[in-house]
């Protein structure tokens, strides 16, 4: 049986771009602004603005395509689910939030689809995917101990800090684990394809799981007796080998992102609706 590959990755790729360049700090600031500004608007052409600056930073980090790609796939079916989700549970909450209500498509019952709903259901599936690039801008671009080194520097404990390094060193092994452990039940002839009915392929998915559970808990317990021997938490602070001291660059990207923040909040506070509705 051929062994299925799995090119799926999502961790730090160090191809020396410019916004690896910046400090963990600019960057964990930028991506925590750019969640505070898709929280506060429903309007589409910021949203879409946003969409194309991530997917714009996204190419700046010059991480091929073709890593990304299953995630961008993903990402879009879950989001096309939600909304298909979100209609069938409230059919008419566009109407609602908007006020009119101009039927495009009659249904039974309360499912007529109406522009308003269209219209609610594309921009908060937009609102969603909007944070999409930028996740991946801050994961390609951030080595796990600089991100921890930032946390620590803005306050938080290095206990926790160190932890959050770890699990973000700790999921490409993860990945590795599950791809080992499916090509050692594929040769004993466990099938996963698409030829195999959907209830027996989650069974086997399930055998998979198993003993990647068991073993990242074996590997858990490894590093665990290992940071204890090495005295690890014994003092109140401790250095970090990757922190780096703010750049010129980091603090005009600092100060652009207070004010596109500021921007941001002012708009939300003195529009009268919640949805920008052109028609």
């Amino acid at each position: 049986m051929k062994a299925s590959k799995m090119k799926f990755g999502i961790s730090y790729v160090d191809t020396k771009s410019p916004l690896h360049a910046l400090n963990g700090i600019t960057k964990f600031a930028l991506f925590m602004a750019w969640v505070t500004v898709v929280l506060t608007t429903f309007d589409i052409r910021l949203i879409g603005l946003l969409i194309v600056t991530g997917l714009y930073l996204l190419k700046l980090t010059q991480v091929p395509f073709k890593v990304y790609k299953p995630l961008l796939i993903g990402t879009a079916s879950v989001l096309m689910l939600n909304a298909l989700f979100m209609f069938l549970l409230a059919p008419q909450q566009g109407s609602e939030y908007i006020g009119t209500s101009t039927v495009l498509l009659n249904l039974p019952g309360d499912y007529s689809l109406t522009q308003e709903t269209l219209f609610y259901l594309v921009t908060v599936t937009l609102k969603y995917f909007s944070m999409f690039p930028i996740a991946l801008v801050f994961v390609f671009t951030t080595h796990p101990t600089e991100f921890a080194a930032s946390l620590n520097r803005i306050g938080v404990p290095y206990k926790i800090a160190y932890a959050v390094s770890l699990t973000l060193r700790y999921l490409p092994e993860v990945k590795n684990d599950f791809v080992n452990i499916m090509h050692a039940q594929q040769a004993r002839g466990l099938d996963i394809s698409k030829n195999t009915p959907l209830m027996q392929r989650l069974q086997n998915v399930a055998k998979i799981l198993g003993p990647l559970i068991f073993s990242s808990l074996d590997r858990a317990d490894e590093i665990s007796n290992a940071m204890t021997l090495r005295g690890f938490g014994r003092h109140n602070t401790r250095s970090w080998y990757s922190a780096r001291p703010l750049g010129t660059s980091d603090k005009i990207c600092l100060f652009a992102i207070v004010v596109i923040v500021l921007l941001a909040i002012i708009k939300r506070y003195l529009e009268t609706e919640l949805f920008w509705y052109p028609f």
